[in-house]
């Protein structure tokens, strides 16, 4: 019987576990490690924020999913894994031998690059920790948070600001959101209509912007620029993009220079064709695309058929990212923005789209949407 492990509950594995459970193979030993029986959506973190779902609409149960696929689910975080040997190792000290191995387990927040950042405010990952944090700024009786810094111009650090700030305004609180970024403009990587209506709902909403200054430093509750600026807040949210997992270096993979595992298109490891990755933890070489959940979400099928095929002993088949992907930006008040290439446009329905699109993909992996 062949061993198959699958390292992290990302959202292609919550995808590969479930075509597992339709094909209904008896000829694998299945392992699923994750540190938590929940895993987050990040296209609903946003909606979380701004109150329109609650956590558990936003998660994905792992342990019934696991079930429906054959698989053991095995509450562990990924400590270390050695390539060569094929053994995965786990924080509780289990290790986990495999034919095959897929690594889902996502990024974890570039902090150390900025003096203070450690040990002030909180980073978006991992998810739960943040959604904890901003329950108890919610939660003060009276509020003692009077300003917000989000640092992180991104699309992720663009939707938390707006969410937050459409929260705080249905609970009548005058809590400043400030948003910082390294970068002279917003979404760098987005087209100029984009960054447009991104910066008119910014303005609209109230929220301060402080762009093409990098922070260097967080003390005493303040932000502190390159150059010289000093922002008072009580509350810093770290939305600074992706690091790859420390463990990555000693696992005798091939990485790229950011430390990500290095796949080809078929999603396998470039250096041990009994590994792939998915999701943020990985890059592929000959078509690099950005951190994004969008692509590690269609990352799901052709992973599920690469990891199949590598069983049986078959060759690969490639998958190559489309060019263009849709964005679906919440604003946290029911509007939403729609950008697709050059093109982008303001509206409810953009909204609506979002919510149905986001809640289709949730019902797929409900207990009760998985056949018998």
């Amino acid at each position: 019987m062949k061993r198959l492990v699958l390292a992290g509950g990302g959202h292609a594995h919550v995808e590969v576990l479930r075509r597992l459970g339709l094909a209904r193979r008896t000829d694998l030993d299945v392992a699923l490690l994750s540190p938590l029986p929940l895993t987050p959506y990040s296209g609903m973190l946003p909606g979380v924020v701004a109150g329109h779902y609650t956590t558990e609409e936003a998660c994905i149960d792992l342990a019934p999913l696991a079930r429906f696929a054959g698989a053991r689910f095995l509450q562990a975080r990924v400590s270390a894994i050695d390539a060569g040997a094929q053994i995965v190792h786990a924080d509780d000290g289990s290790r986990f031998p495999f034919d095959v191995l897929s690594i889902d387990t996502g990024s974890v927040p570039p902090l150390t690059a900025i003096d203070g950042a450690d040990a002030s405010g909180v980073s978006v990952k991992p998810v739960e920790r943040f959604l904890d944090a901003w329950r108890e700024v919610l939660d003060e009786r009276p509020s003692r948070t009077r300003c917000i810094a989000v640092v992180g111009a991104g699309a992720g650090g663009v939707e938390l600001a707006l969410a937050m700030r459409a929260r705080l305004r249905t609970m009548q609180r005058d809590t400043e959101v400030v948003l910082c970024g390294e970068s002279p403009d917003l979404l760098p990587s987005h087209s100029a209509s984009t960054r447009r209506h991104v910066r008119e709902a910014i303005a609209s909403r109230g929220i301060r912007l402080q762009l093409g200054v990098r922070v260097t430093r967080v003390d005493e509750a303040q932000l502190r620029l390159a150059d010289g600026t000093v922002i008072p807040t009580q509350w810093i949210v770290w939305a600074t993009g992706a690091a790859a997992p420390p463990w990555l270096r000693t696992s005798g993979l091939a990485l790229d220079p950011a430390g990500f595992v290095l796949v080809d298109t078929s999603l396998r490891s470039v250096s041990h064709p009994a590994v792939h990755a998915a999701g943020d933890v990985a890059t592929v070489r000959d078509h690099p695309h950005p951190k994004s959940g969008v692509y590690a979400v269609r990352q799901g099928p052709p992973l599920f058929g690469n990891l199949l095929r590598a069983l049986d002993g078959a060759a690969p088949h490639p998958w190559v990212p489309q060019p263009r992907t849709l964005a679906l930006l919440s604003t946290g008040d029911g509007v939403a923005i729609a950008s697709w290439g050059p093109f982008a446009a303001t509206g409810a329905w953009a909204w609506r789209w979002k919510d149905r699109i986001d809640r289709g993909f949730m019902g797929r992996y409900r207990a009760a949407a998985l056949p018998p």
